[in-house]
């Protein structure tokens, strides 16, 4: 019994010192989330300005005359550019937006079977090469993006691949942040350029900050250079916004999720010490109570 009791003893301080370990990674990851959160509804006024000035710029000169909206009848090659993140401890996160992937493959492509993926993030890059998934391009991820510049290698990148013919359709694989409790992995169409508003990325309105701002009723205006020349130097910057967005989005996700997942693991530590005390304090009544059984025992046989 009383090797039992130590036993006890020592499952206890383990736990007790891994909640600490938890709790000191949910604060941590709690704070990260903050500056992630803050990052992505600073951003998404101006994403969303962004999509609406070039969808009136191409209604004016018609999607079908810049390569970035044009749509190829028979779809051979697919890339798919997958955001996840470079450390684990946030629950089933990566392992979800590459099923999301996997799927959207299947459901969109089942006849195509050369889809390539750009990776930025080491998790997803392992779950997805373990999934079979073809890796091309795998790109170094911070914690924190604090720039869109840090992303400019990658939109170079696939929108060179993507005019050069390389590919007839580029995805952007993402988690979208909901709220701190709630993240929904996506995969959209990020070229070509679909020429409507995406419901999606930044899904979460900004009315009340929002500029009051109508370009219909903006009077008519002449550009120079002309708006085809405008669109070939604002079109890839557009690409880069909305890959930008997509990793603010997945980074605010991430950590939401990791708090979430070292708040549980908390929890469940907190439960299993007070199950560890209650076994521990009946294994230490019970030797108690054998103890006294024996030395009643042993008095009996003395005075007899």
């Amino acid at each position: 019994m009383p090797q039992a009791t130590r036993d006890i003893r020592r499952r206890i301080k383990s736990v007790t010192s891994t909640r600490k370990i938890t709790k000191a990674m949910e604060l941590v990851a709690a704070a990260k989330m903050r500056k992630a959160v803050a990052n992505v509804l600073a951003t998404r006024a101006y994403s969303d300005l962004t999509w609406e000035t070039v969808l009136r710029l191409v209604g004016i000169v018609g999607p079908e005359k810049h390569p970035f909206f044009k749509e190829k009848k028979k779809v051979k090659k697919v890339l798919v550019v997958m955001i996840s993140t470079n450390r684990g401890l946030c629950g089933s996160f990566n392992f979800n937006l590459v099923q999301k992937v996997v799927a959207s493959i299947s459901l969109h492509h089942p006849e195509n079977r050369e889809t390539d993926i750009i990776s930025f993030g080491a998790r997803g890059r392992d779950e997805a090469r373990g999934q079979g998934l073809n890796i091309v391009a795998d790109f170094i991820k911070t914690d924190i993006t604090q720039s869109a510049a840090e992303i400019n290698p990658m939109a170079h990148l696939v929108t060179k691949e993507f005019l050069g013919g390389d590919y007839d359709k580029v995805f952007l694989a993402y988690t979208d942040f909901m709220s701190a409790l709630r993240q929904v992995p996506h995969v959209k169409q990020l070229l070509p350029i679909v020429p409507q508003i995406d419901t999606r990325l930044g899904h979460i309105s900004h009315e009340k900050n929002k500029a009051e701002i109508d370009l219909s009723q903006i009077p008519f205006i002449t550009f120079e250079p002309s708006i085809s020349e405008l669109l070939d130097s604002f079109l890839p910057r557009l690409v880069e916004v909305q890959i930008f967005q997509a990793v603010l989005e997945s980074e605010a996700s991430e950590h939401s999720a990791r708090m979430l997942a070292m708040k549980n693991a908390s929890e469940a530590a907190l439960e299993m010490v007070s199950d560890l005390t209650l076994a521990y304090n009946q294994a230490r009544q019970s030797a108690i109570t054998a103890e006294i059984a024996e030395i009643a025992a042993g008095s009996g046989t003395l005075s007899g």
